[in-house]
């Protein structure tokens, strides 16, 4: 039987390579469901080569267009928001990949895990604003969150054949992005092209600007939190230039594991498409006779203040990651838009989280309620 898969977020990075494992494996996958945001042009492209049973497209002046160009199809077209929440409640596929990027792509995730469908996470946001709910509906409904970032996927590698073994700390590493070892002088001149030429791995533009201001490790570890269910001080974050080790799980007998491999988004992908068992591919593989040196080093949370408030938000709890998260998406989406400097992400967020009342135990409604006003305050600091 082939794995039917619904891909919510195809146009983006994670979506494309998503679909290029799947071309790769035409007798494990087939393709069910395909949404994207506004790039209608692709999602008509995409929609073409996979035949999916239907598509969402977001932008609801690109419904026509789409609808018109897949007429000759028995692709279903839908749009807007709400669609997306419909159409991930239908029963025609087996497993989500959720790599909307940003909030947007809690409320069909909820919706996958409530239909009892299989959630390729590739969207951290989810669990950063909700990861209690989100997990807690995973298990009522006995279905598995499969990380798909590169680090999830490596302490989730790490760790099958060990569920009798007690985690004694996980560790997550980062490149350290385009600025490593810079001070916040450099910082204050950095623009939108250079921070967006990361080093080693190939990311859309919002991951790109959080990996270079190690916010992106800040929302793993709270990701982290929730995906294996670890106190915050069983968390620990160290910089690795080269993006070889991919993530490492210290057990109480302090023995460490690792998962190794080259920068490459498609190994992660293919593993949660095809979990639990292991398929071949003809990716490039790492050479250890031809290997440089592996670095490792604490992270310059001084420096890289969006780390050190990621680490505030995961131990204080409550609704502060979501408010941490909004801000960030706003402060990001300035920047890009070159609104706001680089070091004032770091400062938009900081005066959010001062606004937004924390609240300690919210409820998903409460969650909603402190995205929406945290983007609305930050928006107002920069005036979008």
């Amino acid at each position: 039987m082939k794995k039917r898969i619904a891909i919510f977020g195809s146009t983006g990075s994670i979506g494309k390579q998503a679909l290029e494992v799947i071309a790769a494996n035409p007798d494990k996958f087939t393709v069910e469901i395909l949404t994207a945001h506004s790039s209608h042009e692709l999602l008509i492209d995409q929609a073409r080569k996979f035949n999916p049973n239907a598509v969402v497209i977001v932008d609801e002046s690109k419904y026509h267009a789409v609808k018109d160009a897949l007429s000759s199809t028995d692709v279903k077209v839908f749009a807007g928001e709400k669609s997306l929440e419909e159409v991930a409640a239908f029963d025609n596929y087996d497993m989500m990949i959720a790599a909307i990027v940003g909030f947007a792509g809690l409320k069909p995730t909820l919706k996958a895990l409530e239909g009892g469908k299989a959630v390729g996470l590739a969207n951290k946001e989810t669990l950063v604003v909700a990861g209690d709910i989100v997990m807690q509906k995973a298990v009522e409904n006995r279905v598995p969150v499969i990380p798909v970032d590169s680090e999830h996927s490596a302490i989730f590698q790490c760790l099958v054949g060990e569920t009798r073994n007690r985690i004694e700390k996980i560790v997550l590493t980062a490149s350290g992005g385009p600025f490593l070892g810079k001070k916040p002088n450099f910082l204050l001149n950095v623009k939108r092209e250079h921070a967006l030429q990361h080093p080693n791995w190939s990311m859309g533009a919002k991951v790109t600007i959080d990996s270079a201001t190690l916010m992106n490790k800040g929302l793993e570890m709270i990701e982290a939190k929730w995906l294996f269910n670890l106190q915050p001080e069983q968390i620990q974050i160290v910089v690795h230039p080269q993006s070889i080790v991919h993530s490492m799980v210290q057990f109480e007998d302090g023995s460490i594991k690792a998962q190794m491999g080259l920068p490459d988004m498609k190994l992660p992908i293919q593993y949660a498409l095809s979990f639990p068992v292991r398929i071949p591919n003809s990716f490039p593989r790492y050479d250890f006779t031809k290997s440089s040196m592996l670095n490792f080093e604490p992270p310059d949370i001084k420096t890289f203040r969006n780390l050190a408030l990621a680490m505030d938000a995961l131990q204080r709890g409550g609704n502060l990651p979501s408010i941490l998260n909004a801000a960030n998406e706003i402060a990001v989406y300035g920047f890009l838009r070159n609104r706001i400097g680089f070091l004032d992400i770091t400062e938009v967020i900081e005066r959010t989280i001062e606004k937004v009342t924390y609240i300690p135990k919210p409820s998903l409604e409460e969650y909603f309620e402190s995205d929406g006003e945290a983007r609305n305050f930050a928006a107002s600091l920069i005036k979008i």
